[in-house]
């Protein structure tokens, strides 16, 4: 048998291959089939892609908490329900100045906390007497969520609500009522703000009043955001966003968007749609690698679940006179950006109102010098006028021309290369930057940057996942000449290629 016969017979294995893997991934997630092996398994997961709210979201790369209300005003992270509405009374709230503020840092989406486990409402429910309508703020008439949301809209910025289902001054809660309840606050929320681009939900429950927990009806309130907002996505609690796992700004090192759902089969796939999904995924999601094929080999079901990770700029999530001076630097909050959006994360960020209802001071500094940090390193990609070489590539230009829907990859059934870049010249460098297309999958498994020392190549830095974007950082270097190889679960899809120089 000759050689050419044998590549063509791998061709066509590859193309019946990928469309049996297209053909059973028309969504976020897929069930996996009896006899599947686990080369077919690795396959399927590389065809995942993101839902568009998910895809959406997740080049947002930076958003907002706003974690305002009653612990505000006196002085707690988390209120026992108690607390007298009067205490709620900013005397020069500004949500104008909290949104252009975030703005001005490159945030993209803000999430306001509508009703923390306290209980207390920023907006007017009919549904309790705990809110704002009962506080001298405006003389009851006001509405922090309402501002919130226009001034997004003002600003052509994302709006987001956190709406905690821990509720410690509800006398309801422990009951099936208070699920009820929940819908109707949820349907106000959702219905009353314009456009709701993310609802945040956290796992917190406690006793309430009564010291009964609840057993919350998550599905239901999936189905009713679904219905009302169909744009949002559900974070947290929910089935597009998970947490990273920790509140420190880090995620991992190896990032998988793609990740076991070991509760899917067929009764929650009738449950959802024919595209998404409207089911939190279960399954192990703690760990340094979540979705290498160790972890996924013997997994029920796949589905595109990527990670939001959160951090507050100072020690607190609410707002705290005496931490003004411990909030986090420039330096800091780009370590943290380095170590979340650079790891194939969404960075959410708090920055907590203060007592008078505007972002101090002391956060503004932090966040005008971490964006001039950022302006500053990633101003000029230093590779931008690079020829490029790669014998098994398509599409090379697709790795330096801005455009993420364009990009580089393999011929034939390659899921290996080596791409050399010419710098044209000698270059200062310190940051390289890699993305993938997600939309296209998330593929690559490892890779490793080499740099020509004008005798020989030397390994500068290597890792693992990519996935939307991976920012990696390492000794100076001076070269002209560069490579990076990488392997892949399919062929790569890899949207952009930078190296920066720090300040």
């Amino acid at each position: 048998m000759s050689t050419k016969f044998i590549k063509v017979l791998l061709g066509l294995f590859c193309l019946v291959s990928f469309a049996r893997a297209q053909s059973s991934t028309e969504s976020n997630y897929l069930v996996i089939k009896p006899g599947d092996t686990a080369e077919d398994i690795v396959h399927e997961a590389a065809m995942l892609t993101p839902s568009p709210r998910q895809l959406r979201w997740q080049q947002l790369e930076l958003t907002c908490f706003f974690h305002y209300g009653m612990n505000t005003f006196t002085g707690k992270e988390w209120g026992d329900g108690t607390e007298n509405p009067l205490l709620f009374n900013p005397t020069a709230l500004d949500a104008g100045q909290w949104v252009r503020t975030v703005k001005d840092a490159g945030i993209k989406q803000v999430i306001i906390t509508a009703k923390h486990h306290d209980g207390f409402c920023l907006w007017p429910s009919k549904y309790t007497q705990h809110s704002v309508k009962n506080s001298p703020w405006k003389e009851g008439k006001g509405d922090v969520v309402k501002e919130v949301a226009d001034a997004c809209k003002r600003y052509k910025m994302g709006f987001g609500i956190y709406l905690s289902p821990w509720d410690r001054n509800s006398p309801i809660y422990g009951t099936e009522a208070y699920n009820d309840y929940f819908v109707n606050q949820l349907t106000e929320l959702l219905t009353q703000y314009g456009r709701v681009d993310e609802v945040w939900f956290d796992g917190a429950n406690g006793g309430g009043p009564n010291g009964k927990k609840q057993v919350y009806d998550f599905n239901r309130w999936y189905a009713l955001i679904r219905k009302l907002q169909p744009n949002a996505v559900i974070a947290i609690m929910g089935p597009d966003v998970r947490w990273v796992g920790t509140e420190s700004g880090h995620g991992r090192e190896t990032e998988w968007s793609v990740v076991p759902a070991n509760n899917l089969d067929q009764n929650v796939i009738t449950k959802s749609s024919q595209h998404d999904k409207i089911f939190k995924p279960e399954g192990d999601m703690r760990g340094s690698d979540l979705g290498g094929r160790d972890k996924i080999k013997n997994a029920k079901g796949l589905v595109w679940f990527p990670a939001e990770t959160d951090v507050s700029i100072r020690p607190g999530w609410f707002y705290h006179a005496a931490e003004d001076d411990k909030v986090k630097s420039p330096e800091k909050l780009l370590d943290i950006y380095y170590n979340s959006v650079g790891m194939n994360s969404v960075l959410l960020l708090n920055i907590p109102p203060d007592k008078k209802g505007l972002v101090s001071e002391s956060d503004i500094k932090a966040l005008q010098g971490w964006k001039k940090l950022r302006d500053e390193t990633f101003k000029t990609n230093l590779a931008r006028n690079a020829s490029v070489q790669c014998a098994n590539g398509l599409h090379l230009n697709a790795l330096l021309d801005d455009d993420y829907q364009t990009y580089f990859t393999t011929s034939g059934i390659d899921t290996s290369t080596t791409i050399t870049l010419n710098l044209q010249g000698a270059k200062t460098f310190d940051v390289l930057l890699l993305q993938e297309n997600i939309s296209i999958g998330q593929r690559v498994e490892k890779f490793t940057l080499e740099c020509w020392d004008g005798k020989a190549w030397v390994k500068t830095t290597e890792g693992t996942t990519i996935g939307y974007k991976r920012l990696l950082r390492f000794p100076t270097i001076t070269t002209n000449k560069v490579r990076l190889s990488l392997s892949a679960r399919l062929n790569p899809a890899i949207a952009a290629f930078a190296l920066y120089k720090q300040p």
